[in-house]
Order: structure tokens, then C-alpha cells, then sequence
């Protein structure tokens, strides 16, 4: 049974995750700020631990201890959308921090532990608006980019050691990322007639690139829901 740590485990794709992998026999460290979700979360069988990923210090008490042979850097915030020239410098540097800072520091504290043992795997929850443009998420757009890159980076440190990395680039996925930016209507019509992938199918794809040999490494898979025919999102019709 290996030690997983998944971050942002709370809600959305870090939960199904977390619990995916706690389904699947593994120990699971549930990383959130979310105390009540930690809680139902430590009562399925999860060791929940809130932290906000953002205090370094918060963060390496967290940390204490651990040895996990999988890392899910998920933790992730949409800053809202809005013109470039328009967005507040709080919300660039809360970005920054928790899409890009906390992944390199969380990834630091673990993964030379992975090297030292000679296994691991290390996943990241990119977006496919790390790998196209989107209007009015120049911010979101930069630190997924950031992410990705990393990652594949990461990647080719890290397999010599036996240690496997591999980005998630998710098109759109039923989450609450957009809950505090967009109207119910809103999220209503853009989750309309199962549009979108939902947690549990990444959940699933996590699982499977688990399960691969130890010789395969998936360096990214793309999970996109079958109408979005490319990673802009446009549907087949558009064409």
C-alpha cells in the first residue's frame, strides 16, 4: 500500500482523487482548508490535514513525517475573470502563490525523497488553458503554463530515478472553480446536458496511468469532454 498526498482534496478533482486512491487501497493524506470536508473525509478512512498551502511554515508542519510514493499538486484557484489591465495585483500574487509557489514547495519538500527511494509519482493539475489562450485569464493562463512546463521538466530529472511525473491537462471539468466567479445561471448553462467531464473521470484516468508498468510514463494526458474537440474549446460544430 503506497502513502498518497493529494492537495485541494476537499472538492472537485482532489477529492475524487483522494478518494479514488483510498478505494484503491492506498493511505491518503487529504490535504485542504475545508475543515468539515476534512472531516467527512477522515471519517471515509482519509487522514485529512488542514493547511493552507500558501504558509510555508503551515505547510512543512503538514509535511513532518511523511514519505508518500504519490504526490497530486491539485490545489488551484481561478482569479477572476476579467481584462488583464484590470485585475487587482492581490489576486496575481494569490495566483501565483497557489498555483505555481506551493506547487514548487511542496514538490521540493518531496520529491527528493522519491529520488532517495527510487519510486514515486508525481502528478500535477494542469488545464488546457496552460497550453491555449484564453481572453481575460492571462493570470490563470500563466500559471498553468508555468505548471506544465515544470512538469515535463520535472519529468526528465526525475526518471532516472524511477520516479514517474505526469501532467493533468483538464478541458472542462464540473468543478466549484468557477463558483465564486460566474452566476448560477451561469454555471448552470456551461454544465448543461453533460457537457463536462466530471471528477471522477480524472479520478479514474489517475488511477490508470497508475497502473501502467513502472517502464511506461505518461508525461501528460489530456481529459476533455467530447464535444471540446480542441483545447480552445471549440466543439465540432464550429468548424
Amino acid at each position: 500500500m503506497a502513502q498518497a498526498v493529494v492537495t485541494g482534496a476537499t472538492s472537485g478533482i482532489g477529492q475524487a482523487i483522494a478518494l479514488a486512491l483510498q478505494a484503491a487501497g492506498h493511505e491518503v493524506i487529504a490535504l485542504g482548508r475545508n475543515r468539515a470536508a476534512l472531516a467527512a473525509l477522515t471519517a471515509a478512512g482519509l487522514r485529512g490535514i488542514a493547511v493552507d498551502v500558501t504558509d510555508a511554515a503551515a505547510l512543512d508542519g503538514a509535511l513532518a513525517g511523511l514519505a508518500p510514493d504519490i504526490l497530486v499538486n491539485n490545489a488551484g484557484m481561478m482569479p477572476p475573470v476579467r481584462h488583464f489591465c484590470d485585475a487587482e495585483a492581490g489576486d496575481i500574487d494569490l495566483a501565483l502563490a497557489v498555483n505555481l509557489g506551493a506547487v514548487l514547495k511542496l514538490t521540493r519538500a518531496l520529491a527528493p525523497g522519491m529520488r532517495a527511494r527510487g519510486r514515486g509519482h508525481i502528478f500535477f493539475t494542469g488545464s488546457t488553458a496552460g497550453h491555449a489562450p484564453f481572453a481575460n485569464m492571462a493570470v490563470y493562463c500563466a500559471t498553468k503554463a508555468a505548471v506544465g512546463g515544470f512538469a515535463q521538466a520535472l519529468r526528465l530529472d526525475m526518471a532516472p530515478h524511477g520516479v514517474r511525473v505526469t501532467e493533468i491537462v483538464a478541458g472542462r471539468v464540473e468543478t466549484g472553480l468557477y463558483k465564486d466567479l460566474l452566476s448560477p445561471e451561469a454555471r448552470a448553462a456551461m454544465y448543461a446536458g453533460h457537457s463536462a467531464v466530471q471528477p471522477q473521470d480524472v479520478a479514474a484516468m489517475v488511477l490508470a496511468v497508475l497502473a501502467l508498468p513502472q517502464s511506461v510514463d505518461v508525461a501528460r494526458f489530456d481529459i476533455l469532454p467530447t464535444h471540446q474537440a480542441t483545447a480552445t474549446g471549440a466543439s465540432n460544430k464550429d468548424k
